[in-house]
């Protein structure tokens, strides 16, 4: 097995038929929300997100996310230095807005049902997913709402992190950061002269090689992969040879999340959520265990 070729041409980004209809599936529910009486005149924005967003995708990696952002009104948090205070404090009012986050979810999913049919569309605890049609890709379309996390005041000037807070049916809310991981994950790849997202997309293949294999019995979510690899330290990358850089990944995410590692104190992208504390859908333990299976894989 000759490893360098078989993670050079893992590390590739996808074909440009891959990023035509990625582009074709994200225009068709923008058009889709776009013509769906109930949505017109409200305040949204649509933006994909996730791994084509960023850039991280694989071949055969076929899951579209586009977010459908409301911004009639937006939730925040008064955290850090402002822990405590009002939200007066940061002029922020209670909304006047009557659309509710139910009617927002209803009039997304309505949208997708008439443009591409009930059958099509399946209901889940975050997203609508579109079914795959001939010129596009199965997509998860996500209502989400504006979220800040206001921090401190500097100058009299409230400073904040803005996100977007989606609403699970039947669960508690969730806070994500789309922008912040796009801009850290481009930072990182260029500091490490565009081997960061090479190795994320090498390191998703050879998951899906072990899985393929029985070596693992299920891929764990595709952030996941992105986050591992972004706390490995930029002088672990641009070696002469990608089996390098691969096995200096490996090492350190194998290293760190033993028991006394430092996976506890780990980041996701967007560096404002801690990659491995609370209920993340995944643990660290599954991350060294993927780390371990990939290191044996390779013969290192």
């Amino acid at each position: 097995m000759d490893w360098e070729q078989w993670l050079r041409r893992s590390a590739e980004p996808p074909s440009d038929n891959e990023d035509q209809k990625r582009e074709r599936t994200e225009q068709q529910i923008r058009d889709a929300l776009r013509s769906y009486g109930p949505l017109k005149g409200r305040n949204y924005v649509v933006y994909a997100k996730g791994s084509y967003a960023n850039n991280t995708n694989v071949r055969l990696d076929y899951d579209v996310d586009v977010a459908v952002e409301y911004r009639g009104f937006f939730f925040s948090d008064l955290l850090f230095d402002l822990e405590g205070q009002p939200d007066s404090a940061v002029g922020v009012e209670p909304s006047a807005d009557p659309y509710t986050c139910d009617q927002f979810k209803q009039d997304v999913r309505g949208a997708l049902e008439t443009a591409f049919g009930k059958t099509a569309v399946n209901v889940g605890r975050i997203a609508y997913r579109v079914r795959e049609k001939k010129t596009t890709l199965p997509t998860d379309v996500v209502p989400c709402w504006e979220y800040r996390r206001y921090e401190r005041i500097v100058n009299g000037v409230p400073i904040y992190e803005q996100g977007a807070r989606v609403y699970p049916t039947g669960g508690m809310f969730i806070n994500n950061y789309p922008a912040q991981q796009l801009k850290n994950g481009r930072d990182k790849n260029n500091r490490t002269g565009g081997r960061y997202k090479r190795m994320v997309r090498a390191l998703k293949r050879l998951e899906g090689r072990l899985v393929g294999s029985g070596q693992l019995t299920e891929e764990l979510p595709s952030y996941l992969s992105e986050c591992l690899v972004y706390n490995v330290a930029d002088d672990s990358f641009g070696h002469s040879t990608y089996l390098a850089d691969m096995r200096a990944v490996l090492a350190t995410i194998f290293n760190e999340t033993l028991t006394g590692g430092a996976w506890n104190d780990w980041e996701e992208v967007n560096e404002l959520k801690y990659l491995f504390r609370g209920d993340k859908g995944w643990t660290h333990e599954q991350a060294h265990h993927l780390a371990d299976a990939a290191w044996n894989e390779m013969g290192f």
